[in-house]
């Protein structure tokens, strides 16, 4: 592995919270994107020499990852575990809080959208990329991208019932009790 550069070094690992988060969101397991992170990081510094120097690094280590992701999913799609899910039932606990609650249904939300609609949402809306560099890194047009935004986005407020702004925040039941206090 070659030498490298400080700078460079200190950019790569400012970029691995994104990373895992981009990760997780393709995999839905938190081990398994850090898995997918590591394994990133080893690649990226084993080729850093490949990397030409004033080009966007975050979306060169995001291009890295999805290909990783999509690599390791065409070997294992032939493989269904737990396909009954009773494994997976023994593995869940209840949420105690009504945010982890929240998240879980659009965890489960995100999950139901087709996997070009969410990579492009987590890339444009989660990971702060442009729609340019979303393009650059899923190797598509601009355009196609959000278009892919837009119907995630509309396609998840159907999901989770989202009508209007109103339906952020507290239930309307919690609201009633606030507004009368």
């Amino acid at each position: 592995m070659s030498k490298v550069d400080p700078g460079l070094r200190d950019e790569i690992i400012a970029s691995i919270p994104n990373l895992r988060a981009f990760a997780i969101s393709l995999s839905g397991s938190v081990d398994r994107a850090d898995d997918l992170v590591q394994e990133t990081l080893l690649r990226a510094f084993a080729n850093i020499s490949s990397f030409r120097p004033g080009t966007n690094l975050p979306a060169w280590l995001f291009t890295i990852l999805r290909n990783l992701f999509r690599s390791e999913y065409r070997k294992r799609r032939r493989e269904v575990p737990d396909s009954d899910g009773h494994f997976a039932a023994t593995l869940t606990s209840n949420p105690d809080q009504n945010t982890h609650l929240d998240f879980e249904d659009f965890r489960t939300a995100l999950d139901k959208l087709p996997s070009d609609q969410r990579e492009a949402l987590i890339l444009v809306g989660a990971s702060g990329f442009s729609y340019e560099e979303a393009a650059d890194i899923c190797h598509c047009a601009v355009g196609t991208i959000k278009s892919r935004v837009n119907r995630a986005r509309r396609r998840l407020g159907e999901i989770l019932a989202i009508e209007d702004a109103t339906d952020f925040g507290p239930d309307k039941a919690t609201r009633a009790v606030l507004a009368a206090g």
